[in-house]
């Protein structure tokens, strides 16, 4: 099916609704990292092994796209995403009453199941319903919720080691996803039906998932969105899954201490959402692409090596505003490799970036308690400076072919 016409009015209300969706599966995403220590401890496992609640929520988080991107084309990506955020409170009290390490992983992979429709497919009626030029700004907008939605989950999970039982912030989680999936619900009543999307065209549910993934992979420039993302997701969080711990352990902060500092990543994230429409405008695709790999990859030896934790504070700003100046420059040309199949093309776009996510945090979960954490921030800096560079040659050569490029 066609992708709706992209208003000139941009849907403010739905996207406050959506927003209030991404902050719950952001919380639903970040608050196991700084809880690792406290579930190691609490299972009687190693830190690497206690990072699995991770792994397994971004590997399921990732795979789920390939059903949840046909979906939203399929039934319409607003109830999609409602039905998603009620299965994210079931899952989430479900980690709440888990007995055990087994049954909490258990618990999480189910977790990244229900949360994958949210994010991605809410980029993609973003792109269904505003224009491209007006877009990258629109999604950073959006994406505060996300932000928010992160630096809460780090710092309850922080919280909740030092102070409650481990549970509370899946307990609390699912309020949220319940609340927003009530004000969708309100949201959707507003929308006129063009906006809101009716449901696709009949066929076979794999059969039909199996063809709009295979127009999505037919595009050359798609390949390399997906490629890329696959690896930002390996290199960003693989080490950020880590660096609580790390904080915890070089310096002996509190564990809610150390989630208040990863916080700043959040803030940062914030000074590129609020100020997207400037940093677009004057730095362009290209800067943005190379100048957040650089913040990335100098924030990332900064937390690793320096010499005392005040420097964490700094650098896990700037990390973030890397972060997002990197990651935002791909969400917006994801969301333009396939218009006429743009919920495929955002899902399959998120199913790279989280399935680079768990074999990050897998990988550094193998070698953490070998090699500590220091040298997995190392690896990862010089990661980021890899892609953000073969990125911006990728386009270059796009460019030099003649295939329009958006700056």
């Amino acid at each position: 099916m066609p992708a709706a016409s992209p208003s000139d009015d941009t849907p403010v209300g739905a996207i406050v609704a959506l927003s209030l969706a991404a902050m719950a599966s952001g919380i639903s995403m970040r608050m196991t990292d700084p809880l690792l220590p406290r579930l190691a401890d609490e299972f009687h496992t190693t830190l690497g092994q206690a990072s699995w609640v991770v792994t397994v929520f971004a590997v399921a988080y990732g795979l789920a796209q390939l059903l949840f991107g046909p979906l939203g084309d399929r039934f319409g990506k607003l109830r999609v995403i409602t039905w998603a955020c009620v299965a994210s409170a079931g899952t989430a009290l479900l980690c709440a009453l888990a007995p055990g390490h087994h049954s909490l992983l258990a618990g999480r992979l189910l977790a990244g199941v229900a949360a994958a429709a949210v994010i991605p497919l809410a980029m993609a009626w973003i792109g269904d319903a505003v224009p491209y030029e007006r877009r990258q700004p629109v999604l950073a907008r959006f994406l505060i919720g996300q932000i928010a939605g992160f630096a809460t989950g780090v710092w309850a999970g922080g919280y909740t080691a030092e102070h409650l039982p481990w549970r509370t912030p899946f307990v609390g989680v699912a309020v949220l996803f319940l609340a927003a999936a009530a004000v969708l619900v309100q949201a959707r009543r507003r929308l006129p039906p063009p906006v809101l999307q009716p449901p696709g065209r009949p066929g076979g549910a794999v059969i039909t998932m199996v063809r709009q993934f295979r127009a999505v992979l037919a595009q050359p420039w798609a390949r390399v969105v997906l490629v890329v993302v696959f690896c930002e997701g390996a290199v960003v969080y693989g080490p950020f899954a880590f660096i609580a711990a790390h904080l915890h352990q070089r310096f002996g902060l509190p564990l809610s201490t150390v989630g208040g500092l990863v916080m700043g990543y959040a803030l940062g994230g914030l000074v590129f959402a609020l100020g997207a429409r400037v940093l677009v405008a004057r730095l362009g695709e290209v800067w943005l692409v190379r100048g957040g790999g650089w913040l990335m990859a100098a924030a990332l030896v900064t937390i690793g090596f320096a010499p005392a934790w005040g420097w964490a504070v700094p650098a896990c700003m700037v990390m973030g505003l890397g972060f997002y100046m990197l990651h935002n420059t791909l969400q917006t040309n994801a969301t333009q490799m396939a218009p006429e199949r743009r919920g495929t093309a955002v899902a399959a776009f998120a199913c790279s970036f989280f399935l680079g996510q768990s074999v990050g945090v897998g990988l550094a979960g193998l070698v953490v308690d070998r090699t500590g954490t220091g040298p997995v921030m190392a690896v990862g800096a010089l990661g980021l400076l890899a892609v953000a560079a073969a990125f911006n040659r990728q386009r270059a050569r796009r460019a030099q072919t003649g295939t329009a490029v958006h700056v």
